[in-house]
């Protein structure tokens, strides 16, 4: 079936077939520049009506590092002190403000998210979106991502997110994978359970 997609064999490995959420990495640094070529690369994934929610810090001092570490819950609290880089993922609740830049063609589409309720709904889903562009953007720039949700999500958002309108919905750790840094692999359902054609 690998025939069938048109990437070559060895980069479908290196973005999912191989890859795995490392749990330990190396010293090696991520840069600033390796950050912003991941970056530069997903900006274009499709989201609904071209929504941009997704905001990221990226915790390098160690003071910020120490501030982050002990909001997360059991193992995640190592991973996190010991991975070269960690990303604080958030999604700006008040995405729709930047719609009018990002679909021009429509007039005033920052009204259709209204309520506040639905502009939360649609902002954490879309950001989960981005999230995944994220993940399979750090391997394809040969790094390993270890994706969290384990954490305090108030304390968080309001340690990183101080403003009040974005909401952290992951930590993600980033760099070399380093010894034993993967589990095996986890079974996966199959096509014939996950698709139905009607």
């Amino acid at each position: 079936m690998s025939e069938l997609i048109t990437l070559p064999a060895e980069v479908q490995d290196q973005l999912f077939r191989t890859a795995r959420t490392a749990h330990t990495f190396t010293d090696e640094p991520v840069t600033d520049e390796q950050v912003r070529a991941v970056y530069e690369l997903i900006k274009y994934g499709p989201t609904s009506l071209n929504q941009q929610p997704l905001r990221v810090v990226l915790v390098r001092s160690r003071e910020a590092r120490d501030r982050l570490v002990p909001l997360m819950t059991g193992r995640n609290q190592e991973k996190t002190a010991k991975a070269p880089l960690v990303a604080v993922v958030g999604a700006d609740l008040d995405f729709h403000e930047e719609l009018p830049r990002l679909v021009p063609f429509m007039e005033n589409p920052e009204a259709l998210f209204a309520d506040p309720a639905a502009r939360e709904e649609s902002a954490r889903f879309n950001t989960a979106i981005q999230i995944g562009y994220l993940i399979v953007g750090v391997r394809a720039a040969g790094l390993a991502a270890g994706p969290m949700i384990g954490f305090d999500a108030d304390a968080v958002s309001a340690e990183f997110f101080p403003d009040g309108r974005h909401r952290a919905l992951c930590v993600v750790n980033i760099g070399r994978p380093g010894p034993d840094a993967w589990m095996g692999r986890l079974p996966r359902l199959a096509y014939e359970e996950v698709v139905s054609t009607v």
